[in-house]
Formats: structure tokens, C-alpha cells, sequence
């Protein structure tokens, strides 16, 4: 499959292209007026009158209409023009077939991997059989050789090169879909928190004036059994405020780790997360006294692999374990969900999974390396990062 490719950001590379493109041009038209070659005004003629003109036409469009200028024709209207030279002077041959590599690479770079190979071919065909119907340097057996090489050459430019591009294309979409992401969890949590204490401790506490002012009533009229309920009822309600308090806060994660330990934040949000996506989570974490960031980043990975198993695997339990392993802190979460078997979930050129894509964002802060496992069975979620110096010490 053949991820998306992000158009360039500016025209400024397809220009310096062109410029170069012009400035080969102009160097070759130099160098065969200077230097004695065998088909001399006859390859001066072609290379001002075709190759000059074209590569400057080509800035011309690359300034004004820079997409056109990164078109399959604009490409392979440049292999039509080195054709053209080689014709002229046969001699040139070898000169032809490096800058034909350098442009099938380029162009491929950015015109994708499908029209990167169609390039590549369309090289090979222009450049090949003129090749053995005009009078090159080599011959027979030797010159069968360097054309399969150039073949060769030619098409894994033309897919390779493009390949960068892809790869490029698809860091650059995961990188705007994490911070599309960032931004839109961080209004969600704006939304819910906000609605979640008007919704619950503001109205409690309006509720809280209520019974107070019914307390002081009570305590005016000398009634102290009413007085004892009331504080009761205010009692109650203060706790289940606190409670329903300190559950937003840990939905939020604990930061905190200056004060606490990998395990003891995640126990703190065990009893949350299997309220929340009605699952079973066990425990076997090692005591370890891990630096605040590597801690910071195993619990994000914790957090978001509890949270794929609970609403996206339908998973009923899950397992989190820590340990060293050969000098390396090793952080396992697994489920019993139903998984998933779509591809390389953390493939360079796959812009999606875009929550895998975060855990692998923050194994990489650490140092540290991220492995999924996947399948009908469940889902395995592995980070191996090095020590700290709080645990090695």
C-alpha cells in the first residue's frame, strides 16, 4: 500500500531544481564549445537550441506553476532532451546515463513511488535502444552489461528515492495528526472537567449551603437532632465531592512523580480505569526508583494501552508488569482483547494508529523502544528503555 504524500510546504525546492537543471545546460553547452569532441557544432546546436531552452523554460514554470513544474511530463520531457544530446554525440553517452540517474532520482523524490518507477521505465526505454542503434563507445557484450546496470540503476531510483518521499509524507501526517490530537484531547478534558464540577461539586455545594443553613436553623431552635442529621447529610456529601474530586484529578495522571513511584501512580489509577472501561487489571510491577521522566513515559504507554484495551480490543483483563531485564527497564501491558492484524502498526509510512503512534513517541523520549504483538488472542505492548541513573546507581 502506498501512503499519502504531503504536497512540499514551498516551491522554493521545484525552483532550485529547475535552476539546476539550467545551469547542467549551460555547463554542457560550455564544455563543448571549449573542449574538441567529435560531433562538435552539431552537439553545441542541440544543447543550446533544445537543452538550454528547456531547462530555462522549466524555471520559468516553476516559479509561476510550481506543480506543474513537478509533473510526470515536465520529467520525462528531461529524458526526451538527454535523448536528444545522445543522438547529437553518441560519445556522451556515459555523461548521459549519470545526469539521466541524477534526474530520474530527483524527480522521483517528488512525484511518488507509482509515477517515480513509471519514470524510471520510461527512462530506460528513451535511453536504452538509442543506445544500440547509434555508434557509443561500447559494444556487444559490454555494452548489454552497463545498460542492465543503468536499467537496474534507473528503476530502483526511481522507487527508492520516491520511498524517502513516502516515508517523509507519512512522519510529517503523524506528526500533524499527534498534534490535531493534542489539541483536541486537551479541549475534550477542558469540556469534561469543566462540565464535571459544574455537573457535580458546584451543585453539591450549592446543595452543601442548603443543609448548613438548615443546621443553623436547627441549632437557632435548640433542635439538636436535627442539627446531628444535617451535619450528617453535610458529612456525606463533602466525602462524595472529595471522592468524586480526586477521580478527576487522577484522570488527569499523576504528575506528581516526584513523590511517587511508577507503581504507586499506577495503583492509585487501577481502581479508576477498571471503573471506567469495566475491565480487570493486575499488577506485578517491581519496586523501582526510576527518574521522573523515564516514569512520566511508562505510565503515558500504561495509560494508553489500558485505554485501547478497554474501548477499542473489548478486553476483560489486563496485565501490567515492570522489571529490569539485562540492564533495561522492561514495561509489559497485555490483554485478552481481540487485537489487531491491519498491517505494521508502527510502520513509517502508515500516518494512522495514531495512539500506537504516541506510545512510540514516548518510549523514543526515553531512549527506549516500542514492540506490539497482535492477534486474536490479545495484544502485547512492550517497552524496553535504559535505566536511569536513580535505578542503576
Amino acid at each position: 500500500m502506498i501512503a499519502p504524500r504531503l504536497p512540499l510546504q514551498s516551491a522554493e525546492p521545484v525552483i532550485w531544481f529547475a535552476r539546476v537543471r539550467v545551469a547542467l545546460a549551460a555547463l554542457a553547452l560550455l564544455s563543448g564549445l571549449i573542449f574538441d569532441i567529435p560531433h562538435k557544432w552539431r552537439t553545441v546546436a542541440v544543447l543550446a537550441a533544445v537543452a538550454l531552452t528547456w531547462s530555462a523554460g522549466t524555471v520559468r514554470m516553476a516559479e509561476r506553476r510550481p506543480k506543474l513544474a513537478m509533473s510526470l511530463a515536465v520529467a520525462i520531457g528531461d529524458l526526451v532532451v538527454l535523448g536528444a544530446v545522445q543522438l547529437a554525440e553518441p560519445a556522451a553517452y556515459a555523461g548521459v546515463r549519470f545526469v539521466a540517474l541524477f534526474l530520474i532520482a530527483t524527480h522521483a523524490y517528488f512525484l511518488g513511488e507509482g509515477r517515480g518507477l513509471v519514470l524510471a521505465l520510461a527512462g530506460v526505454v528513451i535511453l536504452v535502444p538509442l543506445a544500440a542503434l547509434e555508434d557509443v563507445p561500447l559494444s556487444g557484450g559490454m555494452l548489454a552489461f552497463y545498460e542492465v546496470l543503468f536499467a537496474v540503476s534507473a528503476i530502483c531510483c526511481g522507487l527508492f528515492v520516491a520511498r524517502l518521499r513516502t516515508a517523509e509524507s507519512a512522519a510529517r501526517l503523524r506528526a500533524r495528526q499527534l498534534s490535531r490530537r493534542t489539541i483536541e484531547a486537551e479541549a475534550l478534558v477542558r469540556r469534561r472537567l469543566a462540565e464535571s464540577i459544574h455537573d457535580g461539586p458546584v451543585q453539591e455545594l450549592i446543595g452543601l449551603d442548603l443543609i448548613l443553613a438548615a443546621a443553623e436553623q436547627a441549632a437557632a431552635r435548640d433542635d439538636r437532632e436535627h442539627v446531628r442529621e444535617r451535619l450528617a447529610d453535610a458529612r456525606a456529601l463533602a466525602e462524595r465531592n472529595v471522592d468524586a474530586l480526586r477521580d478527576e484529578i487522577l484522570s488527569l495522571g499523576p504528575y506528581g512523580f516526584e513523590e511517587l513511584t511508577f507503581a504507586a501512580a499506577v495503583e492509585q489509577c487501577v481502581p479508576l480505569w477498571e471503573r471506567r472501561y469495566g475491565i480487570r487489571i493486575e499488577l506485578a510491577v517491581d519496586p523501582l526508583n526510576l527518574e521522573n521522566d523515564i516514569c512520566g513515559a511508562l505510565f503515558g504507554v500504561t495509560q494508553e494501552a489500558v485505554a485501547n484495551a478497554g474501548k477499542h480490543a473489548e478486553a476483560t483483563r489486563v496485565v501490567v508488569t515492570l522489571r529490569t531485564v539485562e540492564g533495561e527497564v522492561e514495561l509489559r501491558v497485555s490483554d485478552d482483547g481481540h487485537g489487531f492484524d491491519d498491517g505494521d502498526a508502527l510502520s513509517s509510512t502508515d500516518p494512522g494508529h495514531i495512539g500506537l503512534a504516541s506510545m512510540r513517541e514516548r518510549a523514543e523520549l526515553i531512549g527506549g523502544r516500542l514492540e506490539i504483538e497482535s492477534g486474536e488472542r490479545g495484544t502485547k505492548v512492550v517497552v524496553r528503555a535504559p535505566l536511569g541513573e536513580s535505578d542503576s546507581a
